[in-house]
């Protein structure tokens, strides 16, 4: 019994020793971009679509164009190597025309949708802190994340309908979003460098108020929290270092 005390008291003067030393991973962090720099640039993206009589699963005669512009300038301060702190700002419209849509469910059970049109302006601001790090020892190529907290403001509206048949609500909205956005950077000139970046939504909070016709109000709430990536969200930029 003696014997296997004097082992586990061992054991634990050890264990005390090494969680007192702490874990060590030997990562040395190379220098990409010095404390004291500034940067400065913008990213766009932009999706189109057209449909002209398009058939997908039980969606036929597709007839219809659309598109979702998005530009991003931005700045920052590197208050420490490798780590800036700055801001963000965001226009983004979307714009959709659907002709029209038939929707086949068999038996005799179909839907038309024509004349509808929606259009969207947001305009969102951010304060945003980024971190680097270099491709192994390169001073080309490296990663960065960033972190985002964004409020935006947007309006809509929605046209359904013509002539004297014709609709229309107006909506106002707001959102709150905590994310991240990991990229790829690229040097191509000692202070300029190609972006790559794709958005990682982690809090999203939105309020949506509408009015249709100038008579009917309606509201709706959204909210939710994961961290997926949106393959839709692919930016590329062009940022200036100095």
């Amino acid at each position: 019994m003696k014997k296997y005390l004097i082992l586990l008291l061992t054991f634990l003067c050890v264990t005390s020793a090494y969680a007192r030393k702490g874990y060590d991973r030997n990562i040395k962090p190379t220098l990409f971009v010095p404390k004291g720099s500034w940067m400065g640039g913008v990213t766009f993206s932009y999706t189109e679509l057209t449909g002209d009589n398009y058939k997908f699963l039980i969606l036929d005669d597709m007839n219809g164009e659309g598109y979702t512009f998005k530009v991003s300038p931005y700045a920052g301060y590197f208050f420490r190597d490798n780590m800036a702190a700055g801001i963000r700002l965001n226009y983004n419209r979307t714009y959709a025309d659907i002709g029209s849509i038939n929707l086949d469910l068999g038996d005799d059970l179909t839907f038309d949708i024509s004349d509808y049109k929606y259009l969207e302006h947001e305009y969102t601001a951010a304060g945003f802190l980024r971190t680097y790090m270099g491709l192994g020892n390169s001073k080309v190529f490296g990663f960065f994340n960033e972190l985002r907290l964004t409020y935006g403001y947007g309006q809509g509206k929605t046209l359904s309908g013509s002539d004297e048949k014709a609709t229309g609500t107006y909506q106002t909205s707001h959102r709150l979003q905590i994310g991240a956005a990991p990229g790829l950077t690229a040097f191509v000139t000692n202070n300029m460098a190609v972006e790559v970046s794709i958005n990682v939504v982690g809090l999203d909070f939105k309020w949506i108020e509408q009015t249709t016709n100038q008579v009917e109000h309606g509201s709706y709430r959204q909210s939710s929290a994961d961290f997926k990536i949106n393959i839709f969200s692919i930016n590329i930029g062009v940022c200036t270092y100095f």
